[in-house]
């Protein structure tokens, strides 16, 4: 069963990915924030990993690059919701370090299923 890590700031998302994500057959890690999110992947480690862009405490670019330094070939989708200077700036920069996929928030339950099969493939 394949393995997930969901960083997300908004406790509302988390469930709802965690709840969708399980549905669809994969074990769920989650975090609030990208400090929780890399001691999770680094105590249990992950699949893939879901995180989003703007959070408090480490970012989701700072955590990008955390996770590609520790494991070169980990997968990662980021998402952004916005911020300051909208969702497209936070996502060019995330697949530039390393992103496989990014998505723009509210995400689709079958455009995140879609990306996941991907990578899983």
């Amino acid at each position: 069963m394949p393995r997930i890590l969901v960083i997300d700031d908004d406790d509302q998302v988390r469930s709802m990915l965690r709840q969708m994500l399980e549905r669809a057959g994969h074990e769920v890690l989650d975090a609030r924030d990208g400090s929780d999110g890399l001691r999770l992947f680094r105590s249990q480690g992950a699949d893939i990993v879901i995180t989003d862009i703007v959070m408090p405490e480490k970012e989701g670019i700072e955590t990008i690059r955390e996770l590609v330094h520790e494991e070169p070939g980990v997968k990662i989708i980021a998402m952004s919701g916005g911020g300051r200077i909208g969702p497209s700036a936070y996502l060019e920069v995330a697949q530039q370090i390393g992103a496989q996929r990014t998505l723009v928030k509210p995400v689709e339950r079958s455009e995140i299923l879609r990306c996941i099969a991907e990578l899983l493939a």
